[in-house]
């Protein structure tokens, strides 16, 4: 597999030749997939802004995950996942956004969501989101580097 940093680059090229701009929402990788892209020289050309959403107050405030959501599926959910790209998309200027959220671990796990479970949507403007479920292995790092690489293969994809 490509690294993190081979595949960012080719989601700038994807991004550029489509004029598409990017808009991230992250609760478990905690800016890491707006990180890979900033990594990316030039990237400010198709990188609007992120969010980084920890807490369940800012998954409401800065994205508008309603507390029927959150109250019913829980924050690592795809109902959840969803919000957070509608949101962010909401927020920006964008034309696609990227939003996960999951249990990186050790801790934090919840019936029937163990650690590794995360949940990634990617979403279009005017379109609804596509969301997957996975389950990652390995501690807390590795779980969130899995969750990045992801999250900006899954960007490739829906920007082709």
């Amino acid at each position: 597999m490509d690294s993190v940093a081979e595949l960012t680059k080719r989601l700038g090229e994807v991004a550029r030749s489509q004029g598409a701009l990017i808009v991230t929402a992250e609760s478990c990788t905690a800016g890491g997939i707006a990180a890979a892209i900033t990594d990316v020289a030039g990237s400010s050309a198709w990188f609007d802004c992120g969010f980084v959403t920890y807490s369940v107050e800012a998954k409401k405030t800065m994205l508008g995950v309603s507390e029927q959501t959150v109250e019913q599926y829980g924050v690592v959910s795809k109902e959840c996942a969803s919000e957070m790209t509608a949101g962010a998309l909401t927020h920006s200027r964008a034309d696609v956004a990227v939003a996960v959220t999951g249990i990186a671990g050790p801790g934090g796990e919840e019936p029937g969501k163990p650690v590794g479970t995360v949940f990634i949507a990617w979403q279009r403007r005017g379109a609804g989101a596509l969301v997957e479920r996975f389950q990652f292995s390995g501690d807390r790092s590795s779980v969130r580097a899995q969750t990045v690489e992801a999250a900006i293969l899954g960007l490739i994809k829906i920007l082709l």
